[in-house]
């Protein structure tokens, strides 16, 4: 029983969901602190997160049902648990459909507008699964997809959304998109032989890392508007700091004739700068004169 567990969690990378999990709760705290001078309450932070790796682990499960094929072709992916026959597709359409049903049922438990915008956010994570096939762009759809949670998040706090949570989703979305032209350079030739679309596909690896330097310098100048907006103390400014310092290094690590430390550059570095925004973005929110 905990081998198969492991091997779930394997299929849909469950730490991934380090990446946006925090933005979502950034944008939860934003939202209590701004519109009703309080903290989310438990229920509401519960609900938040079970939404998030509800949905998250639907996405991540028909993306390897759709990409199933690609998958046993790629040297890369070939031993991922449905292209081993480890999992069943059968059990993996059960699992996404129990997950949209979760997920269903925490947007019911936050507030009717969550519940009605469900269906929305549920499309937009499916739709980025067959992005790769039409378009060079689908690193944004990926990032849109993500980054639509903190503005989710102040919905399920608030009821309501207010357009400043739309720069923290360009943010995000220009935040997971460069990094994940950074992680498309290792797949370039077979992207090629299989009539994938990509940035590095497209353009190159040199041209490609510029690309996901221009997207990263975006998300400070977006975090930058975003503090201003909200007139947030100095922790957010810090934490701004951190995050570009942690960008720079990043990209420090992935050259045009060197991809070997590529998975530090995309799991470690992105992990610790998802989790140190929320930290100090959360001690902004706790010191914010509102």
């Amino acid at each position: 029983m905990a081998g198969r567990i492991h091997t779930i969690l394997e299929m849909i990378k469950f730490e991934h969901s380090v990446f946006a999990l925090p933005f979502a709760l950034t944008g939860a705290l934003l939202a209590a602190r701004a519109k009703q001078h309080s903290w989310p309450t438990l229920h509401q932070l519960l609900w938040i997160v079970v939404a998030m790796v509800a949905a998250r682990s639907a996405a991540m499960t028909l993306n390897r049902i759709a990409d199933l094929r690609y998958d046993k072709e790629n040297p890369r992916t070939k031993m991922r648990a449905l292209a081993t026959g480890a999992l069943s597709v059968s059990f993996a359409w059960i699992f996404t459909l129990a997950a949209v049903a979760l997920f269903f049922v925490a947007a019911w438990q936050l507030n009717p507008l969550a519940l009605k915008l469900a269906p929305v956010a549920m499309a937009i994570l499916f739709f980025y699964s067959f992005t790769k096939r039409f378009t060079t762009w689908s690193h944004l759809f990926l990032g849109f997809a993500l980054g639509i949670s903190p503005a989710a998040a102040w919905i399920a706090i608030t009821g309501s959304l207010d357009w400043r949570m739309l720069i923290l989703c360009a943010a995000v979305t220009l935040w997971v998109g460069g990094f994940d032209v950074l992680y498309a350079c290792q797949d370039i030739e077979f992207d090629k032989q299989a009539g994938l679309f990509s940035v590095p596909q497209r353009f190159g690896v040199a041209a490609a890392l510029m690309i996901a330097r221009v997207m990263h310098g975006g998300v400070v100048l977006l975090l930058s508007w975003l503090a201003a907006s909200f007139g947030l103390p100095w922790p957010a400014w810090a934490g701004i700091v951190v995050v570009a310092t942690l960008l720079g290094y990043e990209h420090s690590l992935v050259k045009a004739n060197d991809l070997s430390r590529l998975n530090a550059a995309f799991f470690t570095v992105n992990g610790y700068i998802s989790m140190l925004f929320l930290v100090f973005w959360g001690a902004a929110a706790a010191v914010w004169r509102v």
